[in-house]
């Protein structure tokens, strides 16, 4: 079927919550895909920081693969092996005790929300029950997360919200310190708020927030799901930024692909949940499980994590050179491969040009140009995505 005709029917049969670009992708191998014309394209969406290993890569692909022929669903009413190995796996390499898996970060930060709840409700009453959330962030899109997300427009035409939120600015310690109320429970931030415009936590920041979370006896929980799982240089962001949560969720690059996410916590957190008390049908589903194990049996191999770290410093450096070469970019921010330039101009035009030349980005916030490679991206493919920009925003400047 010819993209046009795909397109049109997409306009019949889909509810129109997104506005694709203007090609299908029919495949994808490592950091190309290949649209229904058969043209090639340099991914530096990569699923919004799903792919973390490239697209189909082959030890996902096998896993996927060996599991669908033993198994493809089961009740959590029974256990099953990939379910609980993935588990200890997460638990053997994070701080966490505990794991609840669901099926993707909105679910994952739902769940930490509730299980902030119900630990609060079990050692301080019913008077504690909010969050403390960042302006800027985003945490997802069910009731919940889309009520402790800091943006207006995510929550747009959904009032009322859930209550129990409150917004702050993100790395101000003085506004979070007066936003603390004897209802607080919990304080819930991403190290890097991604959909936000790209906007890392300052590491002195995170460390006051920590003590504060002590001092007051509340939990803190980190939104990982879009810096977990080699995104940011080390396996989890809070390994490099020196702060260690409470909770904290995955998603995205955790199943390569395939849908998956977690809400981890340790002992004291977790035992808030008991059984009947959050569940998840497809939650730790073995197809997903098995997904997941090969992602992470291939990060803790080690070498994609060096490899992603050099790429990550070439990105940077290529990105800041262009900064210091054209007023048009206005300042460039992130983390590994979770990079985000900000432009003085609406960026959304840029993302057409970039497709124009076979390259795929993403912008965010209006004005910045996000950057979610594979962590297996090639410097040659780096150096490519830069000449096109180069010659983008030179035309623009």
């Amino acid at each position: 079927m010819p993209t046009d005709d795909l397109r049109e029917d997409a306009s019949r049969y889909l509810m129109h919550t997104y506005a694709p670009l203007p090609i299908s992708i029919v495949r994808g191998k490592g950091s190309r895909v290949y649209d229904l014309e058969g043209r090639e394209y340099l991914d530096f969406v990569g699923g919004v920081a799903v792919t973390v290993l490239g697209h189909c890569h082959p030890d996902v692909v096998t896993a996927i693969q060996k599991q669908a022929q033993r198994l493809l669903h089961a009740s959590n009413l029974f256990y099953t092996e990939p379910q609980v190995t993935l588990a200890r796996m997460l638990v053997e390499h994070s701080f966490a005790d505990k794991v609840f898996f669901c099926n993707s970060g909105a679910e994952a930060n739902e769940a930490a929300i509730k299980l902030v709840r119900r630990y609060a409700r079990q050692k301080h009453g019913d008077a504690r029950f909010e969050i403390i959330t960042m302006q800027r962030s985003f945490h997802g899109r069910t009731m919940a997360t889309l009520s402790a997300t800091g943006q207006e427009k995510i929550q747009a035409g959904y009032a009322p919200l859930v209550p129990g939120f409150t917004h702050v600015p993100f790395n101000d310690l003085g506004a979070l310190e007066r936003a603390i109320t004897d209802r607080t429970a919990a304080i819930m931030l991403e190290p890097i708020q991604g959909e936000g415009g790209v906007h890392v936590a300052d590491t002195k920041y995170l460390q006051a927030v920590r003590e504060l979370c002590r001092q007051r006896d509340l939990l803190l929980v980190f939104d990982e799901v879009q810096t977990g799982m080699g995104r940011t240089g080390t396996l989890f962001a809070y390994e490099q930024l020196g702060v260690t949560p409470d909770i904290m969720t995955l998603a995205k690059g955790l199943g390569g692909g395939v849908p998956i996410g977690a809400c981890l916590a340790t002992d004291a957190a977790a035992q808030a949940f008991t059984p009947t008390s959050h569940a998840s049908t497809f939650g730790g589903n073995p197809l997903a499980c098995s997904a997941a194990m090969a992602v992470l049996q291939v990060l803790l191999d080690g070498r994609v994590m060096a490899h992603a770290k050099q790429m990550a410093d070439y990105l940077s450096k290529g990105l800041h050179d262009l900064q210091e070469r054209l007023p048009i970019v206005q300042a460039v921010r992130g983390l590994g491969l979770l990079q985000g330039l900000e432009l003085g101009i609406d960026g959304k035009q840029i993302v057409t040009d970039c497709l124009q030349r076979g390259i795929l980005i993403n912008c965010t916030a209006d004005r910045v140009l996000r950057f979610m490679p594979a962590l297996t991206i090639a410097q040659a493919e780096i150096d490519r995505l830069l000449d096109v920009l180069t010659n983008i925003l030179m035309k623009r400047s």
